[in-house]
């Protein structure tokens, strides 16, 4: 990745790469084109094949303006998303804009550009925009999958399995980066005729410093063909001039050594998608194809808008458990201070503090080292290695926590003893030196399996620095260290750390050492105070970094924005059930208290006429309810035992809807000083969305509300009966292995199928969408394949085909569909075909799977 320029004044190395201005080569990939123009419109610069696009070469689109070129309207749109712009890290999209009249719509990105003269950067590429395609439902449902997964590990695969749906890439992986900057495959979905890389660790090398900056700038880079001519950007700069800026670029071109690092590893397209945790590079999506692939600007958008929720959900689960080990660390604390007494024995009160600490951070043993006490438990090094050790302490910063896996590293004679201690966690216990509490670990001898040699991470060539061309598992035996100290275990520490100068402070050695005392009760109020600034601080950085409009921190934010998305989930899964059409507003409303109460809805009382919903109010109406369901469980009638809700509806005479709430019993209620997100949605989404009316009333007793929906939204008529399931069939599940397919057309119906089928135990699904794509799958694997579901209605075509094929083959298969009982299919297939209806439930698959497996 580094030019000759650079290489002139010094000898390549891993470090040239990290030097490589790669935001500024100054050309584009082939697939759109760019234009930059000054904010009085006047174009700058231009890519060479422009003229493949507004039929001027670029010599004379460049000092003319904008609106010469570009349709009017379409100008406009783009001016109104640059005026919504804040910062040269922003980038806003327009999906088919007709740039030039009576030419296809075009797909646009626009941002503007870092440089002494203001300017905007306009990329455009032919539009593949899907009529269809709901991004908003797409990413619904794909955080409402991830939210189900059982642990984190569990959360990357389903990540993984759901952005390859989406984008169509034969590998997607989930890649973490750790404290010593390399990566590690925690997470991947891989089709068969690419190599898996979980569990493979790649040097920190792989991703220069640059690279990872532009990483947290531009959440989405793609390279659609690895083996495409690049466009220059015209003109080219003048001697001494840089070349225009393209961090927050979408068309920006790569590297000749990343792409050929790509070409080694046998990848012919890439994607990849930045998780944040804070401010900060937690990790990627990254995606691999085969061949080139250029999935469509919406469908790219979409997984960008996932990356975004997926790094709030990392970061809220993380912060889940430090704030819960930061409760354990303050409840340690106090059972130490509370049992301190002046008559015990230091020496004893030390001891306690130090099974304290053992009980939160584990470790082989343990060692108290001050100018009065010299203890020690569980395996530690002998004492000479001891105050070796100590003494390199003291040369570091006395005041901060100090951990390492290697102490011989730090320490070369202890070497010697890494069998009793190769790592340790020191904790100071004074400003002074030679106070410590210090944590061990013995040597842990592990094995890291690496994706090819970190050692020959790049080669040298004649001109330039190469990467490697091995990407085979490389195996290294790790020596010499313990088991890392998690950064939970180190904030742990670094919470007991003001403890422990607290427990020092009580223990001091009498008023004959005054001024050592003031010094650490000076020190101790620095401590304290730095650790709750720094609490405030966090606090702060999650308002301002991770909220919204709504000025929530970061913990509200998800979570609200967890119910929100589970009420808008519960109301598509009743539109689903209904095919779309009116819902029962009782359904509905019941549905919204169970996410609560289960099925203990005895405190609550719903009565009105069979009323039925149309489904574009729908959605507005279960978020309303969902805000007052979510504030009367936690705040009002239902927070208490004897509170008590009611919610009466009934048609006015001009047949709108009067829908009322009303608790009882429950805390007493006065008006609000400020206005929530929540509060903003019951008080305006009905009024805003549907026209109609609400009112809200903090009456003494309990909160009451009355909303008026207008008749065109909701009509009158027998409310369908409760849904009934069939009896859970009986006998164990079915025993299934091997490779399944899914047939559908559907991205969001095909993952949930997927899912599923993995749930039931399957090895691997390999999901299509088209009968030529399953045909190549039967091709390909068809001995190996155990059962294939197959959506009847693919749109254009039916997969009839694949089912005879599969009849042929002997390879057992169903069918999904929303006809009911009136799908017709040939009389061969209508024998032996097994019919699932839409939408796909677990319990309905995991039946015809038995079935079908089973002959039955």
């Amino acid at each position: 990745m580094m030019p000759s320029a650079i290489a002139a004044d010094m000898p390549p190395d891993l470090t040239s790469c990290d030097r490589e201005p790669i935001h500024q080569l100054g050309r584009i990939q082939p697939w759109g084109f760019l234009l930059s123009a000054t904010t009085d419109g006047t174009i700058r610069h231009a890519s060479a094949n422009i003229s493949e696009h507004l039929g001027l070469p670029a010599e004379a689109v460049i000092g003319r303006r904008l609106d010469l070129l570009l349709e009017r309207k379409s100008l406009h749109d783009i001016r109104s998303r640059l005026q919504g712009l804040r910062g040269q890290q922003q980038i806003d999209r327009l999906f088919a804009l007709p740039l030039v009249a009576g030419q296809p719509p075009y797909d646009v990105a626009i941002h503007f550009a870092p440089g002494e003269v203001p300017h905007f950067v306009v990329e455009a590429e032919p539009s593949a925009a899907e009529p269809h395609f709901d991004a908003v439902g797409m990413v619904k449902g794909m955080m409402s999958r991830l939210l189900r997964a059982r642990d984190l590990a569990g959360m990357h695969d389903r990540a993984a399995r759901q952005v390859r749906a989406v984008l169509g890439f034969d590998r997607v992986m989930i890649y973490r980066f750790h404290p010593d900057q390399s990566g590690e495959v925690v997470g991947e979905a891989a089709s068969d005729r690419v190599d898996s890389f979980r569990g493979l660790r790649f040097p920190a090398s792989d991703i220069p410093q640059q690279a990872r900056a532009l990483y947290c700038r531009n959440w989405l880079r793609l390279i659609a063909d690895v083996g495409a001519d690049t466009v220059p950007i015209l003109p080219e700069p003048a001697p001494g001039e840089a070349p225009i800026d393209l961090s927050s670029s979408v068309l920006r071109s790569v590297s000749p050594i990343h792409l050929e690092y790509l070409r080694n590893m046998g990848v012919g397209a890439s994607l990849s998608i930045s998780i944040m945790r804070g401010e900060a590079l937690w990790g990627l999506i990254a995606c691999h194809h085969a061949s080139p692939l250029l999935p469509s600007f919406q469908r790219r958008s979409a997984a960008e808008l996932f990356g975004h929720l997926y790094s709030l959900q990392i970061e809220s689960l993380e912060r889940a458990e430090a704030t819960r080990q930061e409760q354990e660390a303050q409840a340690a604390r106090d059972r130490v201070l509370a049992s301190l007494s002046e008559e015990e024995a230091p020496i004893r009160s030390l001891r306690r503090m130090a099974e304290e600490v053992r009980q939160l951070i584990p470790c082989d043993g343990i060692a108290i080292r001050t100018a009065e006490f010299k203890d020690a438990s569980g395996m530690t090094p002998d004492a000479a290695t001891l105050d070796g050790i100590v003494a390199t302490l003291d040369r570091s910063d006395a005041s901060r926590i100090f951990a390492t896996e290697e102490i011989a590293r730090h320490y070369p004679p202890a070497a010697a003893q890494v069998a009793t201690a190769a790592g340790m966690l020191a904790i100071p216990a004074s400003r002074t030196a030679r106070d410590y509490l210090i944590l061990f670990r013995r040597e842990l001898v592990r094995t890291v399996a690496w994706a090819g040699n970190p050692e020959k991470a790049v080669e040298q060539g004649n001109d330039r620095l190469h990467p490697r061309r091995s990407f085979e598992t490389w195996q290294q035996t790790v020596h010499g260290q313990s088991s890392p100290w998690l950064e939970s275990e180190r904030r742990v520490a670094e919470a007991l750390r003001v403890t422990l100068l607290e427990v020092m402070l009580r223990l001091s050695v009498g008023l004959a050492d005054e001024r050592r005392g003031a010094t650490d009760r000076q020190e101790l109020l620095i401590a304290e105070l730095n650790h709750r600034v720094r609490n405030v601080l966090a606090l702060i950085r999650a308002l301002v970094s991770r909220s919204r409009e709504s000025a929530e921190t970061l913990e509200s934010f998800v979570t609200v924005l967890n119910g929100r998305i589970q009420s808008l989930a519960r109301a598509h899964d009743q539109l689903t059930d209904d095919r779309w059409g009116p819902v029962a507003l009782r359904g509905m409303i019941e549905s919204e208290f169970h996410a609560y109460l289960g099925d203990r809805l005895d405190r609550t009382s719903f009565s009105g006429p069979p009323v039925l919903v149309e489904p574009q109010a729908l959605t507005v109406l279960a978020l309303v309810m969902h805000e007052l369901a979510t504030n009367a469980a936690k705040y009002g009638a239902l927070s208490q035992r004897e509170g008590s809700v009611a919610v009466r509806w009934q048609l006015q005479p001009d047949q709108s809807l009067l829908l009322s709430w009303r608790e009882r019993g429950g805390p007493a209620v006065s008006t609000p000083n400020r206005r929530g997100f929540g509060t903003t949605v019951i008080e305006r989404s009905i009024p805003f969305e549907l026209q109609g009316t609400a009112e809200l009333r903090y009456a003494r007793g309990g909160l009451e509300a009355d909303f008026t929906v207008p008749a065109r939204f909701v009509q009158i008529g027998a409310e369908p009966p409760p849904q009934t399931h069939p009896p859970t069939r009986s006998g164990p599940p079915p025993r299934v292995s091997g490779i399944a397919m899914v047939l559908e057309d559907s991205t969001l119906l095909a993952m949930d199928a997927e899912e599923i089928l993995l749930e039931l135990g399957f090895e691997r699904v390999e999901t299509v969408g088209t009968v030529a794509a399953a045909m190549a799958v039967l091709e390909r694997i068809g001995s190996h394949l155990a059962f294939a579901l197959l959506d009847v209605n693919l749109g254009n075509e039916t997969s009839l085909p694949v089912a005879e094929a599969l009849h042929e083959a002997g390879i057992p298969f169903a069918f999904a569909t929303g006809y009911g009982a009136g799908l017709a299919l040939p009389p061969a297939l209508a024998e032996v075909a097994r019919v699932v209806p839409k939408p796909y439930r677990r319990q309905d698959i995991a039946e015809l799977v038995g079935r079908t497996l089973s002959g039955g």
